[in-house]
């Protein structure tokens, strides 16, 4: 679907109109975040303008194959940009310390499709309805005419696959399989993604799911999964925090699941906490939003303060309520 035409419209000539250009994405990066980034940056790129591409954090191993040569960097001081793209982040705090390095900048663009956005810049491209930012980014590059390589063909088809669960969720349309479709015509190499992404992970990785199947637990009859993730639990395994991705669909997937959690360890009495359902019926932003979080109807996560039992306790809570509500 195409976008309000106004906005587009001065959103691409913003782009057009800008020589030196910043594409930041949201902390702990995920597959449509880093897609959505890469392949805007070597679009803006391939129309000769002067673009770095910052993250807080370094993104996971299993993307590291869209970015060999280390476009996506940490941020660093004393830049000024004509234009800074924020791509697949609901607030301008996920953007975390990246945020403090953008102030110089005469315009400031928003890209993302997540329910929770708070519009945060000059123009803001929020479409809900749209899966994964990186369909965005795909009709962005069509509309302006910019060429997508196979390269940048590569980094939109990680984000939109990624986002919609492999086009398992949901959330995917019929709009989705086309563009997906388009991507691969224009090369994206669809065997050396789904080996990269999907079927290929460290030990460490394999060493936390054990820990996983081994600590998971269940409530409100079987409805509700958790688990947690301690700092302890990823220096015993070797795992870091990109390793953690994903892992909260193996809950999910137990079959009278309706809504998983994951509470992991930030700080002692800072939990970040994850939260997934499979039912129409139970829209998870709106309990992450009770916790000062965001996200989608089916995927939404906070951080919340507070003891650990205390948050744990708070938020089963908060999902018992919900499911007990729709029957």
């Amino acid at each position: 679907m195409r976008p309000h035409p106004r906005i587009i419209d001065r959103i691409i000539a913003g782009l057009q109109e800008s020589r030196t250009i910043c594409v930041a994405g949201h902390i702990r990066p995920d597959g449509d975040c880093v897609g959505s980034q890469l392949g805007l940056t070597l679009a803006l790129r391939n129309a000769g303008k002067q673009v770095v591409c910052w993250n807080e954090d370094r993104i996971p191993q299993k993307y590291e194959f869209l970015d060999a040569d280390g476009i996506i960097q940490k941020p660093m001081p004393g830049l000024e940009f004509d234009c800074v793209v924020a791509v697949d982040a609901a607030t301008f705090d996920r953007l975390g310390s990246v945020g403090q390095y953008i102030s110089r900048r005469k315009l400031f663009i928003n890209i993302d499709h997540h329910e929770s956005n708070s519009r945060f810049a000059d123009l803001n491209w929020v479409s809900v309805r749209e899966p994964s930012t990186g369909e965005l980014v795909y009709r962005l590059l069509k509309i302006a005419k910019w060429p997508i390589t196979r390269r940048i063909a590569d980094c939109l088809f990680t984000a939109v696959s990624t986002d919609t669960g492999s086009f398992q969720y949901a959330s995917t349309q019929p709009g989705t399989y086309h563009v997906a479709g388009e991507l691969v015509s224009r090369g994206a190499n669809l065997a050396r993604i789904c080996n990269e992404v999907y079927q290929s992970y460290p030990l460490s990785r394999a060493r936390l799911l054990r820990h996983i199947y081994s600590h998971f637990r269940l409530a409100h009859q079987n409805q509700i999964a958790y688990f947690w993730l301690k700092k302890a639990d990823l220096t015993r395994t070797g795992a870091d925090s990109s390793d953690t991705e994903g892992l909260i669909d193996h809950i999910r997937a137990i079959a009278p699941v309706v809504v998983a959690c994951v509470f992991e360890e930030v700080e002692p009495e800072l939990t970040r906490v994850s939260l997934r359902s499979k039912s129409a019926k139970v829209n998870v932003s709106e309990i992450a939003a009770q916790f000062g979080g965001g996200g989608h109807s089916a995927a939404a996560g906070a951080r919340i303060l507070g003891k650990p039992l205390s948050v744990q306790r708070k938020v089963i809570g908060a999902v018992r309520q919900m499911l007990n509500s729709i029957h």
